[in-house]
C-alpha cells in the first residue's frame, strides 16, 4: 500500500507498506547534486554528503557507525548529477532508530573545522581511485566531452583545485540553500504502520528548515566531437553516444528499447558482434541517462590498441543498421521481456523499492508505478526504434571520447573506422 504525507514543515513523505517482508528501509534524498553547483563550487554535494557522516550535535562519528553496527543496519549515502540520498535499511523494529538518526545526520551535522580538512584528503584520495579506474573515468571523460560548460559536465567529485578551495562556511550557506522541505522527500517501504510513520516523522524532522527557490534551467548545447586522451593503461576504454531524451520526454521508452537491444545483456547486438562473434572486446555495453532538461546515451568498449579502430567502425556500423532496418519482432519482444523481468526483480528489495518512491516523488511529483512503465514499454514499435535512431544516431551528433596509450602522431591511424 502506498501513501504520502505532508509533515508540519512541508517535508513530503512517502511510504509503502510492505507487510511481508522484516526490513525496512529509509531515504532522506534532496534534489541536490553536481548539477547545482558554479565552477567554484565543484564537489560541494558530495562533500556535503561525507561531512555529515563525521558527527552531529548528539553524535560522534564513531557513535553514528555503531548505533546501526549494533543492530545489524546498513547505513550509507550517494551523489549523483541530480540528487543525493541519505539511506539506512534496519530491521523494523528499529524505524525509530533509523528516523531519528537520519534526521540528526541532515539537521544538526557539526562541521567541524578539523574533521573538514581530513575528509578533504580523503575525498582526493576519492579523485586519485578513480582516475586509476578508467572503465568508470571514460563516461565522466565522455560527458564532459558532450555537455562541455554546462553544470551536468562537472564532475561528480569535483577536481583537486575546487576541493581544496571550499571553506566550511562555503558548504553551510550551500547546505542551506539545497536542503529545505521543498527541495527534498523522505521515502520509506518495508514493515510499517503509517501510524507509527506519521508520529515518528513529526517528531524528528519537523525542524529541518529553510525556504528552496527554484533554479532556471540552463540550456544545453551539444554538438558532436572526438576527444582521445593519452593514459598508461593495458587497454583502451572508449564512450560512443549522443545527447539522449530529458526524463519527461515521450521517446524515452523507445530509447530504454534501444539501448537494451543494443548493449543490455550477453545477447544484445553489440556483445555478441562485438565479443561472441570476433573477439575484439571483452566488456562492452550501452548505457541510457536521462536528466531534468536532457539525457546521454552512450555506448562503452574496451579493447587493445590494435583493435580500436575495428571496435568503433562496428559500432557506428551497428548505428547505422538501427537507423535503416527494422529490428525483428522477435528481438523486440525479448527486449521488452527482459526489462519487465529486470523491472520486477529489482523490486523485491525494499531498499529498491524506497528509492523508486522518492524518485518517482522528486522527478514527477507522483508515484509512476511499474505496469505504467510496462505499459509504455508495451506500446514500442519497430517503427518508433528506426524513427529515434534515426533522430538521435546523426554524424554531426556522435560523441567519441577514448582512453588509452595513444601516440599522438597515429590519431589519423585510430580514428580511420570513425570517419568512414
Amino acid at each position: 500500500m502506498l501513501k504520502r504525507t505532508t509533515l508540519d514543515n512541508g517535508l513530503t513523505v512517502v511510504y509503502e507498506q510492505i507487510p511481508n517482508v522484516r526490513s525496512v528501509a529509509i531515504g532522506f534524498w534532496v534534489a541536490c547534486g553536481s548539477r547545482n553547483e558554479t565552477i567554484n563550487e565543484q564537489g560541494s554535494s558530495h562533500l556535503i554528503e561525507h561531512m555529515l557522516f563525521k558527527g552531529t550535535k548528539q553524535r560522534s562519528a564513531r557513535q553514528i557507525a555503531e548505533s546501526i553496527d549494533a543492530v545489524g543496519g546498513h547505513l550509507n549515502a550517494f551523489t549523483t548529477k541530480e540528487y543525493t540520498c541519505y539511506y539506512v535499511k534496519i530491521l523494523d523494529q528499529h524505524l525509530r532508530l533509523g528516523l531519528q538518526l537520519l534526521a540528526d545526520m541532515v539537521i544538526n551535522p557539526l562541521f567541524s573545522p578539523e574533521e573538514l580538512e581530513k575528509e578533504k584528503n580523503v575525498v582526493l584520495e576519492e579523485v586519485r581511485m578513480y582516475e586509476d579506474t578508467p572503465d568508470e573515468l571514460i563516461y565522466d571523460l565522455f560527458t564532459q566531452a558532450l555537455l562541455k560548460d554546462h553544470p551536468l559536465g562537472h564532475p561528480i567529485l569535483g577536481t583537486p583545485e575546487s576541493i581544496l578551495q571550499i571553506k566550511r562556511e562555503d558548504l553551510l550557506q550551500y547546505k542551506e540553500r539545497y536542503y529545505t522541505p521543498a527541495n527534498s522527500c523522505l521515502a520509506i517501504a518495508g514493515n510499517v504502520e503509517s501510524a507509527q510513520i506519521i508520529e515518528e516523522c513529526n517528531s524528528f524532522w519537523r525542524n529541518l528548515p529553510g525556504n528552496y527557490t527554484p533554479e532556471v534551467n540552463q540550456p544545453v548545447h551539444t554538438v558532436g566531437t572526438t576527444c582521445l586522451r593519452k593514459k598508461d593503461t593495458e587497454q583502451v576504454h572508449l564512450c560512443v553516444g549522443v545527447p539522449g531524451f530529458h526524463r519527461q520526454h515521450q521517446d524515452r521508452y523507445p530509447l530504454l528499447v534501444l539501448n537494451n537491444i543494443l548493449g543490455g545483456s550477453s545477447s544484445s547486438r553489440l556483445f555478441q558482434e562485438l565479443r561472441e562473434e570476433r573477439g575484439l572486446v571483452y566488456s562492452t555495453g550501452a548505457y541510457y541517462a536521462a536528466f531534468r532538461d536532457t539525457g546521454l546515451f552512450s555506448i562503452y568498449a574496451g579493447t587493445s590498441l590494435k583493435n580500436f579502430p575495428a571496435v568503433i567502425s562496428l559500432i557506428r556500423k551497428e548505428l547505422e543498421n538501427l537507423k535503416e532496418n527494422p529490428v525483428p519482432l522477435e528481438e523486440l519482444n525479448r527486449a521488452k521481456e527482459q526489462i519487465k523481468g529486470n523491472l520486477w526483480l529489482s523490486l523485491e528489495n525494499t531498499t529498491n523499492r524506497m528509492s523508486r518512491l522518492a524518485k518517482s516523488e522528486l522527478f514527477y511529483g507522483r508515484f509512476v508505478s511499474p505496469d505504467e512503465v510496462m505499459e509504455r514499454v508495451e506500446k514500442v514499435t519497430t517503427e518508433d526504434l528506426i524513427r529515434v535512431s534515426r533522430g538521435l544516431f546523426q554524424s554531426d551528433l556522435l560523441t567519441l571520447t577514448a582512453l588509452g596509450p595513444f601516440k599522438e602522431k597515429e590519431q589519423e591511424t585510430y580514428l580511420q573506422g570513425w570517419d568512414n
